[in-house]
């Protein structure tokens, strides 16, 4: 993300705060209460550092981000939220993958709630890309690659849009088709450059 960041806004420091247990507690379940105030702990950290800006780089605790923005000084991004307003305006029929059950929620709540601003009624399917998720943990990039095209392929055609929930999914779909690639949103770019817009006009 650091170097996404640094190609699309250029000269500017990153400061990573990362602790992995909170995704893994999240899949698992695990009092989610604690997770989130752990999380929003690391928000307040952050922006006592004096940052222009915070980005939360998982879908998965998105929600977590929208509470810290209404708590904090320093304004909060989801990194999924530009991905959610662009799908609601690119047509009705959603799709939304993840490699992950406890990704699902969250996006397809925000995308929900940005059709509601707009007055749209979306029809938003869900997959479950499974085993995916295990492949990338195992080391296995290209298996986990391959069943996230294959889901892709599989739902294109009866979809308008067609959305990666989550930002380590994206390269899998760097060389599909351009036809297809006309309907698929990733959220890394898409987020990056919300953030870029926000901090051009408050320069």
């Amino acid at each position: 993300m650091t170097g996404l960041i640094e190609q699309e806004i250029g000269e500017v420091e990153v400061i990573n705060l990362l602790d992995d247990s909170i995704l893994k507690d999240m899949i698992n379940g695990h009092r989610v209460d604690l997770v989130e105030k752990r999380w929003l702990n690391y928000a307040e950290i952050a922006s006592s550092l004096g940052v222009d800006a915070i980005l939360s780089a998982c879908s998965t605790v998105g929600e977590f981000a929208e509470k810290a923005n209404g708590m904090l000084k320093t304004p909060v991004y989801r990194i999924d939220e530009a991905m959610a307003e662009h799908a609601v305006t690119m047509g009705n029929r959603i799709s939304v993958f993840a490699t992950l059950p406890s990704t699902l929620g969250p996006t397809v709540d925000l995308i929900r709630r940005k059709a509601g601003q707009l007055h749209k009624d979306c029809s938003i399917h869900t997959i479950l890309v499974e085993g995916a998720y295990e492949e990338l943990m195992k080391g296995n990039k290209d298996k986990h690659d391959n069943k996230i095209q294959t889901a892709v392929l599989l739902y294109a055609a009866q979809s308008d849009v067609l959305v990666l929930a989550q930002a380590s999914m994206a390269s899998a779909v760097e060389d599909m088709d351009q036809i297809i690639k006309s309907k698929l949103l990733t959220s890394p770019k898409l987020g990056v450059g919300k953030l870029k817009r926000d901090l051009t006009e408050n320069a």
